[in-house]
């Protein structure tokens, strides 16, 4: 088992290329997703006018866990994440279980979103489109993380052009109304928790720039930068869209509403736009699907160093510096899962199982020699990842509980096999 911040064998290290830049556009690219086009509709339907104290709240809880994540990365600079974390603050079984739920999760995530893709592209074909998707950003992530950094910035560029569109249209019109915007929480206090829940994964792609830490120059100054720095802009992109589309819409209406971006620039009385915010939907899923597949390939790579996962995993190609086998690995998964079923209906626990990977990153993150006043962040970040866990939908917390279960079930009989071999 390798130790974080102890040096791979020769040849079997990442390379370190990503600059401050480049890592904050890889956490935008992985936070402004597809998430920002649906996700509010369902929050709106829970908090009603409620939705940006929802907002709020997951603003915060997504605060706590970043600057964890950020103390964390700069101090254990390898790839894996939480996963990481967990095992060198926490114990073996903690890293485990963070690595589990999100390989697991994000595996499911990652062809829920390629079928995102295939239903704006061709709808008639979604299946089809998703597998091209993902063998497509599969062979640009294993051609080297340069071009998948190249192409994130492309991706994200266009999505930041569309929502501002979005912005700029509804608040110019004579549609948006400014008692749209009243804050009361008239889905109650649950409403707007599980609303906050709901948001809260439109946020969790900061979770990348620490992912990918093993490729990041100079760890201990760029990611503790980065992070904050991708939140923040996301957080300024996010409350200006969802103040807009609420103007326009009102809470009722964008509760109802299954597409809330295209409805409200309907509304606003530019429907020519529906299009470019279609177009810029299948580009976000896209971005989406490139960093949760860079995200889940560097999670397995870590998890097989230590064997928790095959050890052919670990390999790093010698000439792109990629984890190639673990990339191929995940991209076949994700390519047979979105061939075969639509599982855009069926990911409730990956919500549930990313609360729980940043629950593991605060507990971590706690156990840092600290003054009193600086665990506060981490303690907080845990009772919100807790109390938010079990805020979203019974089905969720049932079957994220379920799969957490399994992953501890496999990992007891595990090394109670290994305790009998001789």
């Amino acid at each position: 088992m390798t130790q974080s911040g102890a040096q791979q064998p020769d040849g079997l290290e990442l390379r370190r290329i990503l600059g401050v830049g480049d890592a904050v556009v890889i956490g935008l690219g992985s936070m402004v997703g597809a998430g920002i086009f649906a996700a509010l509709a369902p929050a709106a339907h829970a908090a009603g006018s409620g939705l940006l104290i929802g907002l709020a709240v997951a603003a915060v809880v997504a605060y706590c866990n970043a600057s964890s994540s950020a103390r964390l990365a700069a101090l254990y600079p390898a790839s894996g994440g939480t996963y990481v974390y967990g095992r060198e603050r926490l114990g073996v079984f903690w890293g485990y279980l963070a690595g589990w739920s999100f390989v697991v999760g994000k595996t499911a995530s990652c062809a829920a979103m390629a079928l995102t893709v295939g239903a704006y592209v061709w709808p008639g074909q979604s299946h089809v489109v998703a597998v091209a998707a993902v063998v497509a950003l599969t062979a640009v992530n294993y051609g080297g993380m340069q071009k998948s950094a190249l192409l994130t910035r492309v991706i994200v560029a266009v999505v930041l052009a569309v929502l501002a569109s979005v912005v700029v249209v509804c608040l110019g019109s004579g549609a948006a109304d400014t008692a749209h915007l009243d804050i009361g929480a008239s889905g109650g206090a649950g409403g707007v928790l599980q609303a906050a829940g709901l948001l809260f994964f439109a946020f969790a792609g900061y979770a990348r720039i620490a992912t990918l830490g093993e490729e990041v120059r100079d760890p201990a100054r760029t990611i503790p930068r980065a992070i904050p720095l991708a939140l923040g802009i996301t957080l300024v992109v996010y409350a200006a869209v969802a103040v807009s589309v609420l103007s326009v819409l009102g809470a009722d209406g964008l509760g109802r509403t299954a597409a809330p971006l295209a409805d409200a620039v309907r509304a606003a009385g530019v429907p020519a736009l529906v299009p470019v915010v279609r177009v810029g939907a299948a580009v976000a899923a896209l971005g989406s699907l490139l960093a949760l597949i860079l995200g889940v390939s560097r999670t397995t790579l870590a998890m097989a160093r230590d064997r928790h996962l095959p050890g052919a995993l670990a390999a790093v190609h010698p000439r792109f510096k990629v984890p190639h086998r673990a990339e191929l690995a995940v991209g076949v998964v994700v390519a047979g899962l979105a061939a075969t079923v639509d599982v855009r209906g069926a990911i409730g626990f990956s919500s549930f199982g990313v609360l729980a990977y940043y629950a593991v990153a605060n507990a971590a993150a706690w156990t840092l020699r600290s003054t009193p006043a600086s665990r506060v962040v981490p303690a907080v970040g845990l009772l919100g990842c807790v109390v938010l866990a079990f805020a979203l939908p019974w089905v969720s917390v049932g079957v994220g509980a379920g799969v957490l279960g399994l992953g501890a079930a496999a990992y007891g009989i595990r090394r109670w096999t290994s305790a009998r071999r001789p």
